[in-house]
């Protein structure tokens, strides 16, 4: 098994943090890290999957049960299926807290959006510790094996650890069909949503041709014969189930007319290939959205491996003046991100004077080789693991 990247972090929240939610996507692995790590605590531990009646059941009078496994790592799975429980969390923890327990208490593990669990926000604050687990990353790879490494798996398949580990393409594939189906017709469906199966599938398959561009929701809402406000609330769904990140425009001064809606990114790039119909490398390569599809693969690997100390956003004036990430760190740095597919990658004058305007400390070209080496006096091109290294020992 891979050894997630989140797992020392998870370790350190538990030490110290009552509550700890570990969130993230449905089968990206959060169960096996969460039971994987209680192996290693020094006191017991108890796994509820509230996806089973028996487990759902013992919550019913959730504080009489709880009350009794103190000095207990209590996870409990799929945890937005009970929001009511958060308010008893908070009463057994602050009793707790009073007798002298205080971390490592409860491990919360959601398929849905900090955001979208709003009552944890608000009656766990300043008790709870959030991680985002997300699917396989470059990284994470990289680190089993530095010398056969080759990204064009991981691209093609994307991180989710059943695709990504599948014996076969084939297998991989319809992996992805049955996540997809199970997605639209029974999880989203099961937080509340009033979604239709078939208006969902059809609004994500449409998403996926505007990947890496700002969505028109007029004219999706057209297609679709539902209104652009329903078109936006589709759309946040898919963003709270972790599926798509909207990545917001550069808000900083400018005296420049700047593009105001976010661009969209189909999150895994295995999803995103099942939904364009991509089912093998030589077909992506051919693509006429293999380009955006690699750009979305290296933000992604990118966003996810950022702490929260840097903001993330793109810069488009209407001019064309654009950068395709741009990074704003602790201690003043701007750091402009350019995305390129190619092995010999060039920069358009758009570039440098985007570049200008946000007051770049620095600027690179992203590209899938592995020499690193400048192309201007102040423009370095650099593969993708050096760069996602150089991040996880700068952008801390």
């Amino acid at each position: 098994m891979l050894k997630r990247a989140l797992s020392n972090n998870l370790a350190a929240s538990l030490q110290q943090a009552p509550v700890v939610a570990l969130l993230g996507p449905r089968q990206v692995g959060k169960t096996t890290l969460a039971l994987t790590e209680a192996e290693l605590q020094s006191k017991k531990s108890i796994y509820l999957d509230l996806e089973l009646d028996s487990d759902l059941n013992k919550l019913n009078d959730a504080e009489s049960y709880l009350k009794r496994l103190d000095n207990h790592l209590v996870i409990i799975d799929e945890v937005q299926r009970k929001p009511e429980l958060f308010r008893t969390l908070r009463s057994i923890v602050d009793i707790r807290k009073r007798a002298g327990e205080k971390a490592g208490q409860f491990l919360l593990l959601g398929s849905a959006s900090r955001d979208l669990l709003q009552k944890s926000a608000e009656t766990l604050a300043g008790r709870i510790h959030y991680l985002e687990l997300s699917p396989f990353n470059v990284s994470e790879i990289y680190a089993v094996d530095p010398t056969g490494f080759n990204a064009d798996k991981l691209w093609l398949r994307g991180g989710f650890p059943d695709s990504y580990l599948a014996a076969t393409e084939d297998e991989s594939w319809q992996w992805r069909t049955n996540f997809i189906s199970t997605y639209v017709e029974r999880d989203i469906p099961n937080m509340g949503p009033r979604i239709s199966p078939q208006h969902m599938k059809r609004f994500w398959a449409m998403l996926a041709h505007y990947h890496g561009q700002q969505t028109n929701f007029s004219k999706l809402g057209h297609s679709l014969e539902v209104s652009h406000t329903t078109i936006k609330s589709y759309l946040d769904t898919l963003t709270a189930f972790y599926m798509v990140r909207q990545i917001q425009p550069w808000f900083g001064n400018s005296k420049k007319r700047l593009v105001k809606s976010p661009k969209i990114y189909i999150r895994d790039s295995g999803i995103l290939h099942k939904l364009l119909n991509i089912s093998t490398f030589e077909s992506l390569i051919g693509n006429p959205a293999s380009g955006a599809s690699w750009e979305g693969f290296v933000i992604e690997n990118i966003i996810s491996q950022l702490s929260d100390k840097w903001r993330y956003s793109y810069y488009r004036s209407t001019s064309q003046s654009e950068i395709d990430l741009v990074l704003e760190g602790p201690n003043k740095e701007v750091w402009a991100v350019e995305v390129k597919r190619g092995l010999a990658p060039t920069v358009n004058k758009g570039f440098h004077t985007a570049s200008e305007d946000i007051s770049a400390t620095t600027k690179f070209v992203v590209y899938p080789g592995y020499d690193r080496y400048p192309i201007s006096k102040d423009t370095e091109v650099i593969g993708l693991t050096d760069f996602l290294y150089l991040i996880a020992n700068k952008a801390t």
